[in-house]
C-alpha cells in the first residue's frame, strides 16, 4: 500500500480520537439535513400556509422562493468570508441565525412576515453550507475516509430530505404549522452548541492569508442574481406575466448587472468574487453547466411532484411522507455504500447513471395517467429521483473541493452550492411559467407540460456529461496544493538541470 493510500484512509491529525471525529462530523451534516428541512419540508406545509395566512395565489410560491433567493444571492459572498475568516466564525454565527430566525417564522403573524423571516433563514443557510464544504473539504485529503465522509454528509441530505417532508405532514395536519420551525430551532441550536465545542478554530490560519472582499463583485453578484431570479420567479404572477413593466426591466437590469460582474471579475478586479480560473479547471465548465439543469429538474420534481400527489391523487400530507419513504431510504443506503466504491469505479459512469435516475423522475410523473396506481408509477419515480441525486451530489462535491486549493475550499463549497440553489430557483421560475402558459389545457394537463420540461431539462444534463464531463475514480492522491507545490519543484529542477 502506497503512502498516499494510507493518508487517505487515516483519521486527520487535528482530532484528538474517534469521539472528537464524530462529534465534528455530526455538527456539519447537521447543516446539510437542516437546509432540506427547511426546503423540501415548506412543500408540503404550503396548503396550509396558505389557508391560515391567508397567502394570495400571486405570493404562493414566496414562503420557498425567497429561501432560495436569499441562499443562492448570499452564497459567493460567505464563501470568500469563510475563505476571509475560518469556517469556524462563519458556520457558528450561521447556526445560531438559523436558530433565531426559525423562531421568528415560528411566531409570524402575518404571510409577509413569514416570507421575510425565511428569507431570514436563506441567509442563515448561505452561511452554513459553504463553511460547511469548507471545513469538510480542507480537513479531509482525498482518498476513502474522505469519500465516506461525503457520503454520510450526502445521506443526510436524503434524512433531512424525509425529515423536512415527515415533520410538515405532522404538524400540517395534526399540530399548528408553527411546530415545523420551532422543532427546526431545536435542532439548529443543538447544532450550534455542538459546532461550537467541536469545530477547531482557524480565525489565525485563514486570516494568515491575506484574503480580502470584492466589494464590487459582493454588490454586483447579489443585486444581479436576486433581480434576476425574482423578475423569472415573479413572472407568472404579475398582473399581465411579461408584459408588466416591473418583469422586464427588472429582468434586463439583473442581467446587465451579472454582465457587469462577469466583465469586471474576469479583468479588472485582481481579487474576483469569483475567479475565472476557477473554470479552467478540466471539466468544470461543462460540469456546471449540467448541474444547474440536473439540480433544476430536481426543484421542480420537489414541489411539482407533491402537488400532483396531492391535488390528482388525493394524498394527505401523511400519505406523502409515506410515498416518499423510499427516495428517504434509498438515499441513506446509496449514499452510504458511494463511500466504499467511488474510489473504484469511475465517477463518469456513475454520473451518467445518476442522470438516467434524473429523467426517470420526471419521465414518469410527466407519463402517468388520471388514477395511476403509485406502485407503477409514483414509488419507481422516488426509486430514480434518489439515484439522481445521491450519486450526483456526493461526486460533484468530491470533485469539485479536491480541484481547489486549501484557500478556495469556502469558495469550492459556494460554487456548489451556487450552482444548486441557482438552478432550482430559475428553473422552478421557468417551470411557473410553463404552467401559467398552459393553464387552458387544464390544470392536470399543464402540471404534465411542467414535467415534460423537466425531462428534457435532464435530458440536456445527460448529454453534456456524456460528450464534455469525465470524472475519474475518487482515490487517494495529492492535494491541489500538494500538485500545485511538486510542479514548482519539478519546474525548479529543470531549471538547476540546465
Amino acid at each position: 500500500m502506497s503512502d498516499l493510500d494510507i493518508l487517505g484512509k487515516k483519521r486527520p491529525p487535528v482530532f484528538s480520537g474517534q469521539w472528537s471525529e464524530l462529534a465534528f462530523c455530526f455538527s456539519i451534516v447537521m447543516s446539510q439535513i437542516l437546509a432540506e428541512f427547511y426546503i423540501t419540508g415548506s412543500n408540503v406545509l404550503l396548503p396550509t400556509l396558505v389557508k391560515e395566512l391567508g397567502i394570495p395565489a400571486a405570493s404562493m410560491i414566496w414562503p420557498t422562493t425567497a429561501l432560495s433567493l436569499a441562499v443562492t444571492s448570499t452564497l459567493l459572498v460567505f464563501g470568500r468570508l469563510t475563505d476571509m475568516y475560518g469556517g469556524y466564525v462563519v458556520y457558528t454565527g450561521g447556526a445560531v441565525w438559523l436558530t433565531i430566525s426559525s423562531i421568528l417564522c415560528g411566531v409570524s403573524q402575518t404571510w409577509l412576515m413569514l416570507i421575510i423571516c425565511r428569507a431570514l433563514q436563506g441567509l442563515a443557510l448561505g452561511a452554513l453550507l459553504p463553511s460547511g464544504m469548507m471545513i469538510f473539504g480542507s480537513t479531509y485529503r482525498p482518498g476513502p475516509r474522505k469519500n465516506l465522509v461525503f457520503s454520510i454528509y450526502g445521506a443526510c441530505a436524503a434524512l433531512g430530505f424525509f425529515a423536512g417532508f415527515f415533520v410538515s405532514g405532522i404538524c400540517g395536519q395534526y399540530l399548528s404549522w408553527r411546530w415545523y420551525f420551532f422543532i427546526g430551532a431545536i435542532l439548529s441550536a443543538i447544532m450550534a452548541v455542538s459546532s461550537v465545542v467541536s469545530v477547531h478554530r482557524d480565525y489565525s490560519e485563514k486570516r494568515a492569508l491575506g484574503i480580502r472582499m470584492d466589494w464590487v463583485g459582493c454588490c454586483l453578484s447579489i443585486s444581479g442574481v436576486t433581480l434576476f431570479v425574482f423578475a423569472i420567479a415573479d413572472s407568472s404572477y404579475a398582473p399581465q406575466g411579461w408584459k408588466t413593466p416591473y418583469i422586464p426591466v427588472l429582468f434586463a437590469v439583473g442581467t446587465i448587472l451579472l454582465g457587469v460582474m462577469a466583465y469586471v471579475e474576469g479583468w479588472i478586479i485582481e481579487n474576483p468574487l469569483l475567479p475565472g480560473d476557477i473554470f479552467r479547471v478540466k471539466f468544470m465548465t461543462p460540469l456546471v453547466i449540467a448541474l444547474l439543469c440536473l439540480y433544476g429538474s430536481l426543484g421542480i420534481f420537489l414541489l411539482y411532484g407533491v402537488l400532483y400527489m396531492s391535488h390528482f391523487m388525493g394524498a394527505t400530507p401523511l400519505q406523502i411522507v409515506a410515498w416518499t419513504i423510499p427516495m428517504a431510504v434509498g438515499g441513506l443506503i446509496l449514499s452510504v455504500t458511494g463511500g466504499f466504491i467511488l474510489h473504484k469505479v469511475s465517477g463518469t459512469v456513475l454520473m451518467i447513471i445518476s442522470c438516467l435516475g434524473y429523467v426517470g423522475s420526471g419521465l414518469l410523473f410527466a407519463v402517468i395517467p388520471l388514477g395511476g396506481n403509485y406502485w407503477a408509477y409514483i414509488f419507481p419515480a422516488m426509486i430514480c429521483g434518489t439515484i439522481a441525486i445521491d450519486i450526483n451530489f456526493n461526486l460533484a462535491n468530491i470533485f469539485i473541493t479536491t480541484s481547489m486549493p486549501k484557500a478556495r475550499q469556502g469558495l469550492a463549497g459556494a460554487l456548489i452550492y451556487c450552482t444548486m440553489h441557482m438552478g432550482i430557483a430559475v428553473m422552478l421560475g421557468f417551470a411557473d411559467i410553463v404552467e401559467t402558459q398552459t393553464k387552458h389545457f387544464g390544470e392536470r394537463q399543464s402540471y404534465k407540460v411542467v414535467f415534460w420540461f423537466q425531462t428534457g431539462l435532464c435530458i440536456i444534463g445527460l448529454l453534456i456529461v456524456l460528450v464534455f464531463v469525465r470524472i475519474r475514480h475518487a482515490k487517494s492522491e495529492l492535494t491541489a496544493d500538494e500538485n500545485q507545490m511538486e510542479m514548482e519543484n519539478s519546474t525548479a529542477r529543470q531549471c538547476e538541470e540546465v
